[in-house]
This record gives C-alpha cells, structure tokens and sequence, in this order.
C-alpha cells in the first residue's frame, strides 16, 4: 500500500507525530495551524482514556512539505500511508476544520475505524467558497504581518478579542498560551498556503452512501462557525447519511478551544 507516493515514485513521508496516554489508539488530524500542536487543549483529557497519536501534516509542524502537488487527496494519502506503516489499521480518527475534511475522505475510502469530524470543510456552496477565501486569506497575511507582536496582542483581551473574532465565539476568554500556536503555525507553516489553494481551488468534498463507512461517524459543529458556516453541517450529514451532528453552543471554528470538555467528550463517546 505505497498510494500517492508510490504512484509518483517517491519514497513514503514519515509524519512526525506523538504518543500519549495508553489504551486503544485515536489518531488525530490538525487543520490550518500549530500542526500536532492545535490539540494541545485536549491532548491531556483524551490522553486520560487512549492512547493518542496526534500528527504534524506535510508542510506542518516538523513534517517536511510534500515535494508533489498538495491536495486533500495527497494530504490524506500521506495519513493513509502513515496508519499502514504504523500498523495502526482500524484505529479511530478525529479531525479538525482541514483535518476534519480528511477524516470524513479516509472513512469514504474504507480507511480506518470510528470517525468523529469537527467543523470540517469541503461542504460550501460557489458563493461561500467564495467568501471563506476572501476572509480567511487577508487573516492569514494579517497574522503573519503581527507575528513579532502576537504574543503581547494575545496577552490583551481587547486586541485578543479583535484578532480571533473569526475563530472563536469567546476569543476574551481564552488565554494567549492556547492560541498562540496555531496563529504562529497559520504564519509560519510552509503548506499554509498551498493547502489553502487545495481548499479552495480543489474539488469539493465527496460522500459516502450509506453503509459504506468502516465505523461510526460523528460531525460536530460550532454553532457561531464562522469559517465553515453553521448552515454547511446539513450538507454534510446529507453527504454522510450515516453520520451523527453534534453541536456545540457558543463555539466557533475551533471546538478545543470554545468547548474542549464537550470536545473531549464527544470524541471518547464515539469512538471504540
């Protein structure tokens, strides 16, 4: 099972990942950001009951880029590579935003074992395709323009607040050592761009008829989403009509940062 890599003769990606805690395995896949790092608010209360392996993407973290096109497709082939080489072969996984989109196309492929997807992307009509580009870009190069100063703005409530309030329904109430990483990872990470043009010159997500999935799906959902809008869940329990919607109240894009315990919850409680 060589997949993308095998196809375009080059040798398989290994993703720098960790381990913590102990029990049956879930895999965890990060969107836009910090890498392995954007888990870092449930890491610990998942890490209480399994054992986590949490994983940096190519061109994330400290994975190198991929050296071919970027795509969902070849995003998720480099996680399919890495469950095959790692042995880890029915294991649970959850996502978030990007990284819940390639949790959804792993279970399409018959890949994996339970699934639970936060806030996924890749349900967007034309026009909020449209507007999820022309919003998040200008974020992405503002963050990288206040890298130098970010620590000292995420310190202040009020500029915290200004910053974040695309992503966060409560940005005032978090703290700077929470979403540091990932406004860092959004700046510096070398595929932010290039998996940026994946979501949004790429093909929109595909689904799976019913039946089809290796396990249970769970998609969760920001009620004040802001990135991947509320209305879009519909779409995606229509996409995956096996799958369960969860929502979380008073939550934005980022359910580890807005609601980590109901986070933690939902993800121990669906997948085995």
């Amino acid at each position: 099972m060589r997949l993308w890599f095998a196809a375009h003769n080059i040798p398989p990606m290994v993703l720098n990942h960790v381990r913590r805690g102990s029990g049956s395995p879930l895999l965890l896949i990060h969107g836009l950001g910090a890498g392995w790092r954007s888990w870092t608010p449930i890491l610990d209360g998942l890490a209480a009951e399994r054992e986590v392996i949490a994983v940096d993407l190519p061109g994330f973290g400290q994975t190198p880029s991929l050296t071919g096109d970027v795509s969902i497709a070849s995003l998720t082939d480099s996680v399919a590579e890495f469950i095959h080489e790692q042995g880890l072969g029915k294991v649970s996984t959850a996502g978030q935003s990007m990284g819940g989109r390639i949790v959804l196309e792993l279970a399409r492929r018959g890949i994996g074992g339970d699934t639970v997807a936060l806030d996924p992307g890749g349900f967007w009509t034309d026009r909020e395709l449209a507007l999820f580009g022309a919003t998040l870009r200008p974020s992405i190069k503002l963050v990288g323009a206040l890298r130098a100063v970010l620590p000292a703005m995420l310190g202040n409530p009020v500029t915290r607040t200004s910053l974040l309030a695309q992503f966060s329904a409560r940005p005032w109430a978090l703290s700077a050592q929470t979403v540091l990483p990932d406004l860092r990872g959004l700046a510096e990470a070398p595929a932010t761009g290039p998996a940026m043009d994946a979501l949004t010159k790429g093909p929109k997500q595909a689904g799976a008829p019913a039946g089809t999935l290796p396990g249970r799906a769970t998609i969760g959902w920001g009620r004040r989403d802001l990135v991947t809008l509320p209305r879009q869940a519909p779409r995606a329990v229509a996409a995956f009509p096996d799958a369960v919607l969860h929502w979380f109240e008073r939550c934005g894009h980022f359910p580890q940062w807005d609601a980590p315990d109901d986070a933690v919850r939902l993800i121990l409680d669906n997948t085995a």
